[in-house]
């Protein structure tokens, strides 16, 4: 009794197991669908010596991202050997955030201490430009502080005598 009890089990754990392997093997079967395994924006890099140099990156950037229908979006910084900086950026959505907002400053001067923070100031002073003045062109002056940062004082010009950016640097 035991002998024959045991060949009915061995024999429903091989049925068992015939059934599990179809659905293994149906899965198996090359799909016909695109799967999409990576995407991302066009991005863009540039190489700038200084500060006023990243503000011009930047502007190079909005013209850039202008033909994807975006903005440009700085997603890292890098010190090259010889002294000057790497920028890249990506376009994104214009409809998108382009990272943190900065509160707009109606006397458009804001203090940094790192080129994100000059980014995210020089695209507060052209938000507001752009809502306040009708001027879609800003100028900056950057001075150099004694604690070691940086205040930037923007400037908006209207559209038809801008030529931006008009960048000074003192120290």
């Amino acid at each position: 009794m035991m002998h024959a009890s045991c060949r009915f089990v061995k024999m429903h754990i091989r049925m068992a197991v015939a059934l599990l392997a179809l659905p293994v093997a149906s899965c198996t079967m090359p799909s016909t669908a695109p799967e999409q395994i990576q995407s991302s924006n066009p991005s863009v890099t540039y190489k700038y010596q200084n500060d006023q140099g990243l503000l011009q990156a930047n502007q190079s950037a909005e013209a850039y991202c202008t033909q994807y229908h975006g903005v440009p979006q700085a997603v890292s910084f890098t010190p090259d050997p010889d002294g000057s900086n790497d920028v890249v950026y990506q376009c994104v959505p214009s409809t998108a955030q382009a990272g943190p907002q900065i509160q707009a400053n109606p006397n458009l001067t804001y203090s940094y201490s790192s080129d994100a923070q000059l980014l995210d100031a020089s695209r507060s002073a052209q938000t507001y430009c752009m809502n306040n003045d009708s001027s879609s062109q800003v100028s900056s002056n950057i001075t150099t502080n004694a604690d070691g940062t940086k205040t930037v004082t923007f400037q908006c010009n209207p559209a038809e005598n801008a030529q931006y950016p008009q960048n000074t640097q003192s120290q």
